[in-house]
C-alpha cells in the first residue's frame, strides 16, 4: 500500500474569505501494485472519503476506519482532511474538485478506473461531497480549483447522515453558518437540494430516523430532488441511531450506545452499489 500525505492548496486570498488554521491534505492508501497485477481485476474504484466536523474540524472515526473497509473491498482510498472554519465557501468544495483530479489524474499510474471515482462525506462532510455533486461545474468552482473539462466531476456520491439544506429550522446551523460564512450572496448555494440536476452523480445515502442532529428530511430533501430530476440514487433510512455512527461498530464509534447493529450493513450495501455502477 502506498500510505503518504499530500497537500491540496486554495488560494484564499483570491477567494476573498479568511484563510484555514490547517493545511488540507489528501492521505492516500493505494492499493499494492503488485497484487492488483495478479488479479483478475486490474483497473479498481477509488474512494475519497470526507470525515464530518461542522466544517469547524474533521473527526478520524469517520476517515480511516471507512478508509479501511473500501480498501479491504478492494477500491484505492484516500482521506481528505479539508479547510475549516474561518474558512468557508467555496474553499473546501475548491479541495475536494481538486482531490478528485488529482486521484483522475493519477489513475493509469496505479491501476484506478478513471470512470469509478466516488466521494464519500458523513454530516458535514456529506453536505462537502454533496456540494461538489452539484457545483462541480459552478464557475468559482471551476475558477479556484483550476480543474476544466469535467475532470472534478465523481462518478457517484455517497452521503452518510449528510447536511443538504440551508433551511435552519431542519438543517445543523452550525455547519450551514460556517459554509456560508456570513456572506447573504452564499445562503442559496448551501441549499444543496435546490441545485440538483441531471449532471448531478448518482447517489447512495443511508441516514437514521431518530438522528436529533441533522435531521433525517435532509436526506429526503437530496432524495426528492434526484428523483425529480431522474438521478438513479439509492437510498436507506434505519429507524434507529444517534448522529455520526460512522461504521456503528466498536472500531468507530466512542460508547457502547453508538453501536447499532442494524446499520452497519451500509458500508458493505455501498460496496455493493460502486461495484455495481
Amino acid at each position: 500500500m502506498i500510505n503518504k500525505v499530500i497537500n491540496i492548496d486554495v488560494d484564499y486570498q483570491a477567494m476573498g474569505i479568511e484563510p484555514s488554521p490547517r493545511q488540507t491534505t489528501l492521505t492516500t492508501y493505494i492499493l499494492d501494485d503488485r497484487n492488483i497485477n495478479n488479479s483478475l481485476l486490474k483497473s479498481r474504484p477509488a474512494v475519497i472519503v470526507c470525515p464530518g466536523g461542522g466544517y469547524s474540524g474533521t473527526s478520524p472515526r469517520e476517515a480511516e476506519p471507512i478508509a479501511m473497509k473500501y480498501c479491504a473491498a478492494g477500491f484505492h482510498t484516500f482521506v481528505l482532511d479539508y479547510s475549516v472554519a474561518p474558512a468557508c465557501w467555496p474553499a473546501a468544495t475548491c479541495e475536494l474538485s481538486k482531490a478528485v483530479a488529482y486521484v483522475r489524474e493519477i489513475s493509469a499510474e496505479h491501476n484506478i478506473d478513471p470512470n469509478k471515482i466516488f466521494v464519500c462525506g458523513f454530516s458535514a462532510g456529506g453536505h462537502l461531497t454533496a456540494s461538489l455533486g452539484v457545483h462541480w461545474n459552478h464557475p468559482d468552482v471551476i475558477t479556484y480549483s483550476g480543474v476544466n473539462n469535467g475532470e472534478n466531476k465523481p462518478n457517484g456520491i455517497i452521503l452518510g447522515y449528510p447536511v443538504i439544506t440551508g433551511n435552519l429550522d431542519i438543517t445543523h446551523k452550525g455547519t450551514i453558518n460556517t459554509f456560508v460564512g456570513g456572506r447573504e450572496e452564499v445562503k442559496p448555494l448551501a441549499s444543496l437540494e435546490d441545485y440538483v440536476s441531471e449532471d448531478t452523480p448518482q447517489t447512495f445515502i443511508w441516514h437514521t430516523f431518530s438522528d436529533n442532529a441533522v435531521p433525517v428530511a435532509n436526506s429526503l430533501l437530496f432524495a426528492n430532488a434526484l428523483e425529480k430530476h431522474k438521478v438513479k440514487f439509492e437510498l436507506h433510512i434505519y429507524p434507529d441511531g444517534v448522529h455520526g455512527l460512522s461504521l456503528g461498530d466498536m472500531t468507530s464509534v466512542p460508547n457502547e450506545p453508538m453501536v447499532v447493529n442494524a446499520v452497519q450493513n451500509w458500508i458493505d450495501m455501498s460496496i455493493r452499489w460502486i461495484n455495481e455502477m
